[in-house]
């Protein structure tokens, strides 16, 4: 057993080796962070997930403003427990506390390193656990789980994205998981890692599953002798996932609810990748968003390809892993089975996140060949003919590059060499060399491409750097939270500002964007990009009396950013005439005026404003420029739905007859002049029926208004679901948090609880107890087991952790008397 597990230890740390050398070589070349000088924070990366890491660190350090269940500092109050169960619940992601805030991108790029080189352990282990006698190939294993790891998917795709890394680690964990329920092992350990890589992100873990679900489906074909062991073991795997699922009921059942009071976003139908690209993506540097990365590097495509013509392996065993391979392929370009991957789903962004799983069962076939011998001269013709045709067709796409072939040649005559050497015995080590090397200079090459690609194709965003250093002392030094917000500005490094640099803004990016948010700041006149997902600070005196927003950052070009005190806004709980509402129109600044309770704005006449007023432009389509007289050009950039511009100050007005001017037609818009005299008397109004004292704790807010009180008091906060106030679920007031005033109530206690939360704990409370009593009932057993007359117990097999197997099936079995009962049935 210990030489088993030592063998195994050595190929998962040789392939973690070969997979971390890769990747950062690959960077290097690119000169990539933080080999060098060029971002790698593109798209979602930059965007989301690295803001949303530096609130984790500010959460275990305790310096964020909210906690686990409610984020004060994004969009101006929004559930948090979603964010935290789709960006942040991988076991790895509170590593990044241990490294400097400051250093929030490099903690990011080491935590998905981490996760690769687990991937990569995994695998290794995996292939090996499936078969043992690998006649000392352990090496070998090491280098096929580095293949996977090093797939396309993974540097390509998810390496911006490093939640789908969580799924990439999940999948050959949940096959030895099935490996588990197949022979009756562990019948507690596996619901335990079922649980934590649905916890992780469950949206790459349901793809995992199905894929180690094929994977199990194949090895009762060919382990299991009869169809009632089939669906005993079937019957465990899913017993298995079930407990796990529950168990993780906590954390999924609020993200699914978070998904559902989203925002919609996007969607798109699916079209089928040409087959010329899809080939294409197996060979090293290409590159394209809606094709699936395929690539695993020369050695593991080439004797994956080489297993159908592999003698040494039993016919059956050929059949099996080859058709299940050609079938996963297919289904990847076939309508329904990719919405059956995507949860149903077309996804927005790449339509091929279930790529990973296609490379773990070709990297598992490729294992199967090697498992009973090197190849032969038949075997490696045959694969090589069959890459070859792979080539041939790929050669007709636009996505092979001038390095493509070059490379994929070279690796192909590595690996060919090493196969040979490994052949003849003697030669390990250097076929090994050949082997990995050929691995690492096709995936380092494939790695730095890509870096190069999705700088050119991609939005991208500055590792943290002096002017976060900047920004973030503006914003907490004027920081006087909860008397009032502070907003990081209208000028943004990400969407996700305010969790990134501080303050309690309302810019926020998320897949789990509040419909109501969007809706509400979308009739206030704020911009969004990402379809409405991102909403952007509104930069309006108006919405920062509304949402008490007291100080605001605004960055000049080639000036230091400044955060300044505003007058003064009245408190985050107010007191509103009773009524009932009244719905949004398509104009602002009338739907401002309503939120606000007074009339704050005048028309122009004969297009100018009076002199005295701000102008204020609203042209949500229009990309350009426009100005007021001869001041300075503001840029605004629409196009819904995509992009919608946000509702603009062109500046004061200072002399009579100031028209606003603009870089090209703007088709549409609408001007609006903010009298500011009128807003400070407005808001002195509500300063004096406001709240007098506020108190805001990590899911709530409890305010004191003065006696009397009546009509609805307003909390400035989106109505989001889980606000309950007073006891009952909070009312809604223009798309805020309200409660009714009936002139006794002086104090108003408001909470938030995430939808789902109750349900899941409940869900999985009942998981945990079916789990216990899974691990309490052999011991139940074995006390209550009737004693035979020379004072022992009778020999039943419990299958809880032999991993020795009696065949190839490794179903062990203990004989006692005529029971011959496989070992674990029992469970």
């Amino acid at each position: 057993m210990s030489t088993l597990h030592s063998v195994r230890g050595r190929a998962a740390a040789l392939a973690a080796l070969i997979t971390v050398t890769a990747v950062c070589a690959g960077d290097a070349v690119a000169r990539s962070f933080p080999f060098g000088e060029k971002t790698r924070s593109v798209n979602d990366l930059g965007n989301q997930f690295v803001p949303f890491h530096a609130h984790l660190w500010d959460l275990l350090h305790g310096r964020a403003d909210g906690g686990l269940l409610l984020n004060w500092q994004s969009g101006y109050g929004t559930s948090f427990l979603p964010d935290l169960g789709t960006y942040l619940t991988s076991p790895y992601s509170v590593l990044v506390g241990v490294f400097p805030r400051d250093r929030i991108d490099l903690a990011v790029y080491v935590v998905t390193l981490l996760k690769m080189a687990t991937a990569a352990a995994a695998m290794a282990w995996l292939l090996l656990a499936l078969r043992k006698d690998s006649g000392g190939r352990w090496w070998m294993a090491g280098v096929l789980g580095a293949s996977y790891a090093l797939c396309g998917w993974s540097v390509v795709e998810a390496s911006y994205n490093p939640m789908w890394m969580d799924g990439l680690v999940a999948f050959p964990v949940l096959c030895l998981v099935g490996e588990w329920a197949r022979t009756a092992r562990r019948p507690v350990l596996g619901p335990l890692l079922v649980a934590v890589a649905w916890i992780a992100n469950f949206y790459t873990a349901y793809m995992a599953t199905i894929g180690a679900a094929l994977v199990l489906v194949m090895r009762l074909l060919l382990e299991e002798p009869n169809a009632r062991m089939r669906i005993r073991a079937l019957l465990r795997a899913t017993r298995t996932v079930l407990l796990g699922i529950a168990l993780a009921g906590p954390v999924l059942i609020p993200v699914f609810l978070g998904s559902k009071h989203a925002y919609p976003g996007w969607t798109k139908e699916f079209a089928p990748a040409g087959w010329a690209d899809v080939f294409a993506r197996t060979l090293p540097a290409t590159y394209s968003f809606f094709t699936p990365a395929m690539f695993i590097g020369g050695g593991a495509l080439l004797l994956a390809a080489a297993l159908a013509f592999n003698g040494a392996v039993p016919r059956r065993e050929r059949i099996v892993w080859t058709s299940l391979a050609v079938a996963t392929l297919l289904s990847l370009q076939f309508g329904p089975t990719h919405l059956v991957w995507h949860v149903f789903a077309t996804p927005n962004g790449s339509p091929y996140r279930q790529t990973f799983a296609f490379a773990g069962i070709l990297v598992i076939a490729a294992w199967t060949g090697v498992s009973y011998e090197w190849p032969g001269r038949r075997a490696l013709l045959g694969g090589g003919a069959v890459v070859a045709l792979i080539a041939l067709g790929a050669s007709g796409s636009d996505l092979v590059t001038g390095w493509t072939f070059p490379l994929f040649a070279a690796g192909l005559a590595a690996v060919a060499g090493g196969l040979v050497l490994a052949r003849r015995g003697r030669f390990a080590v250097l076929a090994a060399v050949l082997l990995a090397g050929a691995l690492v200079g096709q995936a380092a090459a494939t790695t730095a491409y890509a870096d190069r690609q999705k700088l050119g194709r991609l939005d991208d965003y500055p590792a943290w750097g002096a002017a976060h250093d900047e920004r973030a002392a503006a914003v907490a030094k004027a920081d006087g939270w909860p008397e009032y917000r502070t907003d990081v500005g209208r000028d943004q490094i990400t969407g996700n500002d305010p969790i990134l640099l501080g303050g309690q803004g309302g810019g926020y990016y998320s897949s789990h964007t509040p419909d109501v948010f969007t809706r509400t700041m979308a009739a206030l006149g704020a911009g969004w990009t990402s379809n409405g997902r991102s909403i952007q600070s509104l930069d309006n005196p108006v919405t920062d009396a509304i949402f008490s927003v007291g100080a605001r950052g605004r960055t000049a070009p080639g000036k230091d950013p400044q955060v300044t005190r505003a007058a003064e806004v009245p408190p985050l709980v107010t007191v509103r005439p009773a009524g009932p509402e009244a719905p949004y129109d398509w104009n602002p600044f009338r739907n401002q005026e309503l939120l606000l309770g007074s009339d704050v704005y005048g028309d122009p006449v004969d297009g100018s404003c009076p002199v005295g007023t701000e102008v204020f432009l609203w042209a949500p389509n229009f990309t350009g420029k426009a100005r007021l007289g001869d001041s300075g050009w503001v840029t605004l950039r629409g196009g819904q739905p995509k992009r919608r511009a946000a509702l603009t100050s062109l500046g004061t007005v200072d002399s009579p007859g100031e028209k606003v001017g603009y870089s090209k037609d703007p088709n549409r818009t609408t001007l609006g002049c903010l009298d500011h005299n009128r807003l400070t008397a407005a808001v002195d109004g509500l300063k004096k029926t406001g709240a007098v004292s506020v108190d805001v704790g990590d899911s709530g807010v409890r305010a004191e208004l003065p006696p009397g009180s009546t009509g609805r008091a307003v909390l400035a906060a989106p109505r989001i679901a889980g606000w309950s106030c007073n006891g009952k679920p909070a009312d809604s007031y223009q798309g805020l948090v309200s409660v009714p005033l009936d002139g006794k109530t002086t104090t108003v206690d408001c909470s938030f609880r995430p939808p789902g939360l109750k349900a899941g704990a409940a869900m999985g409370g009942a998981g945990l107890a079916v789990l216990a009593l899974i691990a309490l009932l052999p011991r139940f057993r074995q006390r209550t087991r009737p004693r035979s007359a020379d004072g022992t117990g009778t020999a039943t097999g419990t299958g809880t952790g032999d991993e020795t197997g009696t065949g190839k099936g490794g179903n062990a079995t203990q004989i006692a008397g005529k029971s011959n009962e496989p070992a674990g049935q029992a469970h």
